[in-house]
């Protein structure tokens, strides 16, 4: 009877914990992507990484000033985001004259499955590539990839005039530029050389956390923070949400000095203040997630606010990390880096006339 007991319990635990971890992104896994990137980058000396660039970056580029990087979400439809990328260079006018576009591609197994890709190519795990994990086919991190790209990047040979990159992303391509922002080596390389970096974070799911505190709201409505009653079997700090366990590619790296470092990185919360839907289909509602707030724009407004009460320098307006707000604009990437405010943070073009620190959601 007692084994009996056990095993059924042994059988409950099993068949919880998918439902209790797993993210609504997972569902991009069911369908493959309608069109793969055309050009490749080569990582790490044997993995090629999909993507689309702008103009040929094996040729000496002098007429190139500033890059920017475009991260897909979910659905991996770097073909999308690519076309937003190039009607923002148009809509910026003088301010986009010498820009380099990049949008990568992380895909899953589905899209090199139906597509007969090479064995080469990288692909990823359903929504492994938002926190730097490693590609099913290859010991290469999605952050890999990203420093591989910065690397081009930063030969002077080839960008003899670069001044600036900005690496932006919306949705999941927001969860990638938040955590990459924090643990990413390439732009140091980039800075050495005298290129500016910008971080452009619109609409995540989720932030990566530095402390076990998680945010709530008090009779004021405004936020306080601390341990969450949810503790998701223990699991609501581990990454990407939390600093523990995090992939291979941060190995043992000091978390105090990443955030320190983080500190001063030029970062822009960009947030649409109509994305407020706690059902979307596409947010994470995985319990981790939910204990960053129920829906993205309280989610990213509560980030900014825990920042503000670790480092409360960042309040000032000259501070390198800030949170912007594109009015109503619900979730979508077109429409964010498009707008007014999107357009000021990808090109420099000015700030944004929304940007507030009002700390309620």
């Amino acid at each position: 009877m007692l084994n009996r007991r056990i095993f059924y319990l042994l059988l409950l635990v099993i068949l919880a914990a998918p439902f209790a971890f797993a993210s609504d992104d997972t569902a991009s896994s069911a369908k493959p992507v309608e069109a793969i990137a055309d050009h490749t980058l080569q990582v790490k000396d044997h993995a090629l990484l999909p993507l689309y660039i702008s103009v040929d970056w094996n040729v000496p580029q002098p007429g190139i000033t500033q890059a920017i990087i475009i991260f897909h979400g979910k659905l991996r439809n770097a073909d999308t985001y690519n076309r937003s990328g190039q009607e923002a260079i148009r809509n910026a006018g003088a301010a986009g004259k010498g820009t380099l576009l990049i949008t990568p591609q992380f895909l899953a197994e589905i899209d090199t499955t139906k597509y007969k890709l090479p064995p080469a190519i990288l692909r990823w795990a359903p929504e492994t590539w938002m926190g730097g994990e490693n590609a099913l086919n290859s010991t290469v991190s999605s952050f890999d990839a990203i420093d591989a790209i910065l690397e081009r990047l930063a030969d002077r040979k080839l960008f003899p005039n670069l001044k600036t990159v900005v690496i932006a992303g919306h949705s999941g391509g927001g969860q990638v530029v938040q955590r990459y922002a924090v643990v990413g080596r390439g732009g140091d390389r980039l800075i050495l050389a005298g290129v500016h970096v910008r971080y452009v974070v619109a609409n995540p799911s989720s932030y990566l956390y530095f402390s076990p505190e998680r945010p709530v709201l008090d009779s004021q409505a405004a936020f306080t923070f601390a341990i969450p009653q949810k503790s998701c079997y223990g699991k609501y700090d581990l990454w990407r949400y939390g600093i523990h366990e995090p992939p291979p590619y941060v190995a043992n790296s000091s978390f105090e000095d990443l955030e320190q470092h983080f500190l001063h990185r030029d970062v822009i919360y960009l947030l649409g203040t109509d994305d407020i839907d706690p059902n979307h289909p596409a947010l994470d509602k995985s319990c981790s997630a939910e204990n960053e707030g129920p829906y993205r724009f309280f989610r990213g407004k509560a980030y900014f606010t825990y920042l503000l009460g670790r480092h409360p320098d960042l309040a000032n307006t000259s501070a390198s990390q800030q949170l912007w707000f594109v009015p109503d604009v619900e979730h979508d990437g077109d429409k964010m880096f498009n707008s007014p405010c999107g357009l000021a943070a990808l090109f420099h073009s000015g700030t944004c006339a929304t940007r507030s620190l009002d700390p309620k959601p």
